[in-house]
C-alpha cells in the first residue's frame, strides 16, 4: 500500500479511492500514455507523454531539448504531478444529472529527476520499446549515440500514488427508476486495428502484433510436399494480384477480380480485419517447389465451443489448378481443424452455380448437406444459393487415406 498524503487523500467520493500499490502498478502498465503536469514561473504546464514503470519508479520519455526536463537537470529535481486514465465505459442512466463513466486513474506527486546514467537509460529506453510489443527491442534497430543524446528521460519514485476508480452500472435516483427512459453501460475498451505495413515492407507481421487468444483463431504456419501456408499479409498482396489475375479463378467468388494490386491489398486488408475480429483465420498459399505465392484460404465460422469451423474464401491462380496444391491445402487444413485443435465438424461453402467446386469439395470426402437460399451476395449484387458440405471427424481418417493417396500419385508442380 501507499501510505495516504495530504495531496492524495481524497476529499470527495473517498469509496473511490484506493492506495493499494498493485492495482496503481496495473493501470499504469496498461496505459500507453500519460499526462505530466509541472510549472513555469508560476504557471502550470501539462504535457502528454510516454511511460514506463519499472519496479517502483515511473520513467516518462521526452527531449533534451524540452523546459521541464532542463529544470530537472538540478539536484533540487523538479515537482511534477502525474496523471493516466483509463475510460472502462459511459454511464446512461435515467436522469441526466447521473450520467457518468467506469475508469480507472492514479495519480502521482513527487520529485523528478533526469536520468544521467547511460546504462539505466538505455534500460528504460528498451523497456519502453517493449511495452509496445514483448521482442520488440530486438525486432528493430538500437538508438544511435546522437539518438540517445537527443533523448532524455525522467524518473519519478512511486511513493505518493493514489488510484480512484468507478465501476458497476447505472445508480438513479430511487424516484427516477420508473422513467422511460434507455438506461445501461456502453463498455469501452481499447483494441489495435489490423497492422498497416509502411511503404516497402516486405517483412511478415510479427507475432507481438497479431491477435492473441484461442489457437483456433491462430493462423499457424502448415509445410507440405506441394504447398506451403504461412499467415496472409498486407505484402503477399502484389503476388495475389499477379497470381490470381484471371477471371475464371474470381467466377463464383465474393469478390469482383481486382483491377489492380490495390484492388487485392484492399481484400487482403479485409480478411486481415476479419482476422482481428476473430471471424477469419486467413493464410496464403505458396508453392512448396518454388516459393511463389499461388492463392490464399481460410478459416472462418470459427465455432470452438461447437468445436466447428468452414473452410473457404479460397483463391488459387489457374496454373495450379489439379496440381495438387489444392488437394494438400486442404488436407492441412482438416489435420490443423481435427487432429490440433479437436474440431468434430468442417463445413464448405459454395455457389450453387460452382459445379467444378462442388465436385472438387465432394472429392475431398465431404457430405453434401443442402442448400442454403439466397445465402450470400455475389460480387454483381445478385443472391446466390449456397450448396453446404461437411466432414466429420468419424469421416476424417478414411478421408484422410484417400487424400494422401491422390497426393502420393501427383508431382509437385514447379
Amino acid at each position: 500500500m501507499y501510505p495516504p498524503t495530504a495531496r492524495t487523500t481524497a476529499t470527495r467520493s473517498r469509496e473511490r479511492m484506493s492506495y493499494d500499490r498493485t492495482a496503481a502498478h496495473a493501470v499504469l502498465d496498461e496505459a500507453y500514455h500519460c499526462v505530466l503536469g509541472f510549472t513555469v514561473d508560476g504557471e502550470p504546464r501539462l504535457l502528454p507523454t510516454l511511460h514506463v514503470r519499472v519496479d517502483d519508479t515511473l520513467y516518462l520519455h521526452g527531449s533534451t531539448g524540452s523546459r521541464p526536463l532542463l529544470t530537472a537537470r538540478g539536484d533540487a529535481g523538479l515537482p511534477v504531478c502525474v496523471t493516466v486514465t483509463l475510460l472502462d465505459g459511459l454511464i446512461y442512466s435515467r436522469s441526466q444529472f447521473d450520467h457518468s463513466a467506469n475508469y480507472r486513474s492514479v495519480v502521482a506527486h513527487g520529485t523528478a529527476h533526469l536520468v544521467t546514467d547511460d546504462a539505466e537509460k538505455a534500460a528504460v529506453l528498451t523497456a519502453l520499446v517493449e511495452k509496445v510489443g514483448a521482442g520488440r527491442s530486438a525486432d528493430s534497430r538500437p538508438p544511435s549515440r546522437r539518438e540517445l543524446a537527443e533523448t532524455a528521460v525522467l524518473a519519478l519514485p512511486l511513493r505518493e500514488v493514489s488510484v480512484r476508480s468507478r465501476t458497476g452500472g447505472v445508480r438513479d435516483e430511487p424516484a427516477d427508476l420508473d422513467l422511460p427512459y434507455w438506461a445501461g453501460v456502453v463498455p469501452l475498451r481499447l483494441t489495435a486495428g489490423p497492422p498497416e505495413p509502411d511503404a516497402g515492407v516486405t517483412a511478415p507481421v510479427p507475432a507481438y502484433l497479431r491477435p492473441t487468444g484461442s489457437p483456433w483463431r491462430e493462423p499457424v504456419t502448415l509445410r507440405g510436399d506441394h504447398v506451403l501456408l504461412e499467415p496472409l499479409d498486407l505484402a503477399h498482396a502484389d503476388e495475389l494480384f499477379t497470381a490470381t489475375a484471371e477471371p475464371a479463378v474470381w467466377a463464383h467468388l465474393g469478390d469482383a477480380l481486382p483491377t489492380d494490386p490495390a484492388g487485392m491489398s484492399a481484400i487482403v486488408a479485409t480478411a486481415l480485419a476479419a482476422h482481428h475480429r476473430g471471424q477469419r483465420v486467413p493464410w496464403v498459399q505458396r508453392c512448396a517447389r518454388t516459393g511463389a505465392v499461388v492463392g490464399a484460404t481460410s478459416f472462418y465460422e470459427i465455432d470452438p465451443d461447437r468445436r466447428a469451423v468452414a473452410i473457404g474464401h479460397t483463391w488459387l491462380g489457374r496454373p495450379w489448378w489439379r496440381s495438387g496444391i489444392n488437394t494438400e491445402a486442404k488436407l492441412l487444413l482438416l489435420g490443423r481443424a481435427f487432429d490440433e485443435l479437436g474440431a468434430v465438424r468442417v463445413v464448405w461453402h459454395t455457389d450453387i452455380r460452382n459445379t467444378r467446386s462442388q465436385e472438387a469439395i465432394a472429392r475431398l470426402g465431404a457430405t453434401r448437406e443442402g442448400v442454403l437460399r439466397m445465402h450470400r451476395q455475389r460480387a454483381d449484387g445478385s443472391w446466390r444459393d449456397t450448396v453446404q458440405y461437411a466432414m466429420t471427424v468419424d469421416e476424417w481418417p478414411n478421408a484422410q487415406a484417400r487424400l494422401r493417396e491422390r497426393l502420393r500419385r501427383t508431382a509437385p508442380v514447379g
